[in-house]
């Protein structure tokens, strides 16, 4: 071991957190007992350290194998708490191939948070010939905790922000179709691939917004997974996830312009429901689970859309489009539809980084959740809280829909100027006309899905979001 990461809780002065067991005492006398001169709590007082959450001070030592220790401050001890401290730690050994052990933590889910912000904050993401990322450290934890659970959670949040972090001219739909069976290829998950005018005839949505991309063209990647052994009468819970590999905005063309560079990540939702989907898999729920993903390029070209064109989606609703940038509800219109007709779903969700509107009201601590189902919303809010993934319940407000209303077709895609506001909750009115009397839920992750600076847990560039609220929830099924 390389490192020891030591807890200093705040209080009226700051102090060693030498509660959590005999594991945590014998550590603390072993490293005190090879170097009598390390008086832990002196060293606090002498650094003037004050316990905060995610105060760290790295002191070199050579007591046995260890080359340093690090006291860092894990505030009461809660969960938000052990998060900052566990990414502290994480984003100083990024880059480097060193062990960490780290007596930080608590009760079952609040170790495994700090751990997962340990392995996140670590994260790393490089295309490059000649500095080719080849280090990463190792977390090792004292205190107990579902070690299977988390390695899980983890092994698909990092599979997510891969694809998310891609660069558009290294993926496709077809390149995530190849990406989707290589990561899914060890498990009982089947993967089939629409594409192609034939396949994709009623998909009105998904190849109105893909046919501006000729040579890379729209296709919706379809996962199955099914338990092997059933115990009981099992849920089948069927997840829709918007994958537009690139958005430009289409004729509507995104302004100001620097705005487009991280729409790479506009694929983020498609990339959540592959990593939950792995993430379940391993840990072998009992629910049949069914993946959409809707891929597609949103380009600006002579084959692409144009504003007041008029599209018929799968379930044979028509819409007027008012704005090309609203793309990402008519191809999770067409995933909807088919998962009514096709898939009988006892659950049906779908996650989409869709309105900028999110992101101004709820920033990028909370997703946005549309749901008339208060029980469901409950259960989702509670697996937020406990995974990371939070989650607000969001109200669909009736009297908008009267906002989408077109002449001409049997709804618009967006509420026209002059309007009542609201964008993030127009759009899940949008959505929720293509999903019958199901048990729905939308999640509006654009300001969670992506992350303008790294901070806590996440990077700079897609977070992975959504992987462990599902992998969550699905467990308690």
């Amino acid at each position: 071991m390389d490192v020891l990461a030591i807890p200093v809780k705040k209080g009226e002065s700051a102090k060693i957190f030498l509660e959590g067991g005999n594991a945590i005492r014998q550590y603390l006398k072993d490293l005190t007992t090879s170097d009598p001169s390390l008086d832990l709590n002196e060293l606090v007082i002498r650094h003037k350290l004050t316990g905060k959450a995610g105060e760290l001070l790295e002191i070199p030592i050579t007591a046995g194998k260890l080359t340093s220790i690090y006291l860092v401050g894990i505030g009461e001890g809660a969960r938000a708490d052990l998060v900052k401290a566990g990414s502290a730690i994480g984003r100083k050994l990024r880059g480097s191939s060193k062990k960490c052990a780290s007596l930080c933590g608590g009760k079952g889910t609040l170790t495994r948070a700090h751990a997962l912000a340990m392995a996140l904050s670590a994260y790393q993401f490089k295309i490059s010939n000649s500095n080719a990322i080849k280090e990463a450290p190792t977390f090792t934890l004292i205190r107990e905790f579902d070690v299977n659970q988390a390695q899980a959670m983890l092994a698909g949040t990092l599979l997510t922000r891969d694809l998310i972090h891609t660069p558009s001219n290294m993926k496709s739909p077809q390149w995530m179709a190849t990406q989707v069976k290589k990561a899914l290829g060890k498990f009982p998950a089947t993967v089939t691939v629409h594409q192609g005018a034939k396949a994709l005839s009623r998909f009105g949505g998904l190849t109105a917004v893909g046919n501006s991309s000729p040579k890379r063209p729209p296709a919706m990647i379809e996962i199955e997974y099914k338990p092997k052994r059933k115990r009981r009468e099992i849920p089948h819970v069927v997840l829709v996830g918007k994958g537009i590999m690139f958005d430009t905005g289409g004729v509507s063309l995104k302004r100001p312009y620097e705005n487009m560079v991280a729409m790479k990540s506009d694929m983020a939702g498609a990339a959540a429901i592959v990593g939950a989907i792995r993430a379940a898999v391993e840990l072998d729920v009992e629910c049949r689970i069914t993946g959409l993903l809707m891929c597609a390029e949103n380009l600006l070209s002579a084959t692409s859309q144009r504003p007041s064109d008029v599209i018929t989606h799968y379930d044979g609703q028509t819409v007027e489009v008012i704005d090309t940038d609203a793309e990402g509800r008519l191809v999770l219109a067409d995933g909807l539809g088919y998962a009514i007709e096709k898939l009988n779903p006892d659950y049906l969700i779908d996650l989409a980084t869709l309105t900028g509107a999110a992101t101004l009201g709820l920033s990028r601590h909370y997703a946005a959740m549309y749901t008339r189902d208060e029980n469901l919303a409950k259960k989702f809010s509670r697996a937020g809280e406990e995974s990371g993934d939070r989650v607000w319940h969001m109200p669909l407000v009736d009297e908008y829909s009267e906002s989408l209303r077109s002449n001409i077709a049997d709804f618009k895609n967006i509420a026209e100027k002059p309007s009542v506001g609201g964008g993030s909750i127009t759009a899940a009115l949008f959505l929720e006309k293509f999903v019958g009397d199901s048990r729905w839920v939308h999640f509006d992750i654009a300001g969670v899905g992506r992350s303008d600076s790294d901070s806590g847990e996440n990077p700079k560039g897609g977070t992975g979001f959504g992987v462990r609220l599902l992998t969550e929830w699905l467990q308690t099924l």
